[in-house]
């Protein structure tokens, strides 16, 4: 399945029914009046969160969303009926924007949950609203009026509690696997992952925790850059960063350096959300180089450092129980 995370569709409320000029006209009534209705209500849009998705693949191919129009009115005072609401199924964690404004109309988190995001034209009036002293036969209505009509922007955002970040090749999509069922593509060569993975894994309770491994970020992933920037929004609702950190590569704290710049020039808080550095590759270091990244990253940084071997195991229960105690807080 072709991960799709962001798309542009037109959404169209229905249009109101027209309201009808007819009178009453019945044996033994010479004078029945005006009798006719209104039109029917316009049919809303309407998006709802679907657990069941998990890419916005399906508006690729369909781009356009109309409801259904409201009925004219009837005789006898009878009201047209109303449009058909339009339900379209997203995933959960989209996020509803303007196309031109960017303004968020919404934000659908839950299975379940709902979103009008365009309301229905109002029905016309038929002439049997005109009736008065003045005029007792009124021989005018009104025509529905035309529903709302927007272009919006669909930004899938993953619902992961933890996020796994840090460049190329450092080692997220083989912690991931190791952590959890998830089998991502791994192989020795920058920008293996093409798309975020998920995968879960289990705490002691039994309970399942998300953790998402991010596609590799680069200098100027922020503006736009190789992978990250697409990407980088997958981490806005995340509670816990694990920033992996390759200890095998040439400067890990230059590295380190990186994947910060890219989070604070970011914004939205990413710098500031609970992290926890991490060295991968374990079991490619001697001890005295160990030790020395370890006390090199703490004083870049005044943060505790952990030092894992994803590829063996090796430290990824200390990495567990920091990760449980962090989200517990």
């Amino acid at each position: 399945m072709q991960f799709i995370d962001q798309a542009r569709i037109t959404v169209k409320a229905g249009r109101g029914g027209d309201g009808i000029v007819t009178f009453r006209r019945e044996k033994y009534v010479p004078a029945g009046g005006p009798a006719g209705g209104d039109g029917g209500q316009g049919g809303q849009v309407v998006l709802q969160a679907d657990a069941n998705l998990q890419t916005l693949l399906d508006f690729q191919f369909k781009r356009l969303f109309l409801a259904e129009d409201g009925r004219r009115g009837g005789p006898n005072k009878c009201t047209g009926a109303s449009g058909k609401d339009l339900v379209i199924k997203v995933p959960c964690g989209t996020e509803v924007r303007h196309l031109t404004t960017g303004i968020i109309f919404g934000d659908l988190l839950e299975a379940g949950q709902r979103l009008v995001i365009a309301f229905g034209g109002r029905g016309g009036l038929g002439n049997a609203h005109f009736l008065s002293n003045r005029n007792r036969a009124p021989e005018h209505c009104t025509e529905g009026r035309e529903g709302e009509q927007w272009l919006l922007q669909l930004e899938l955002k993953l619902l992961a509690e933890v996020g796994i970040i840090g460049l190329p090749n450092a080692g997220k999509s083989t912690l991931i696997a190791v952590l959890s069922a998830a089998r991502p593509k791994i192989a020795d060569y920058p920008f293996t992952t093409l798309i975020p993975n998920l995968g879960v894994v289990r705490r002691p309770s039994g309970d399942g925790t998300v953790f998402a491994d991010i596609p590799g970020l680069i200098s100027g992933a922020a503006q736009g850059a190789g992978l990250g920037h697409d990407f980088l929004r997958h981490i806005e609702r995340t509670r816990l960063l694990i920033h992996l950190i390759d200890g095998a590569s040439d400067d890990p704290v230059n590295d380190l350096k990186v994947v910060e710049k890219e989070l604070a020039d970011y914004g939205r808080g990413l710098l500031g959300r609970p992290r926890l550095l991490v060295i991968n590759k374990r079991e490619l270091l001697d001890q005295e180089w160990e030790n020395y990244l370890v006390e090199a990253v703490h004083k870049a940084t005044n943060q505790k450092v952990i030092c894992i071997s994803a590829a063996t195991g090796k430290g990824l229960d200390i990495l567990l129980e920091e990760v449980w105690r962090e989200l517990g807080k």
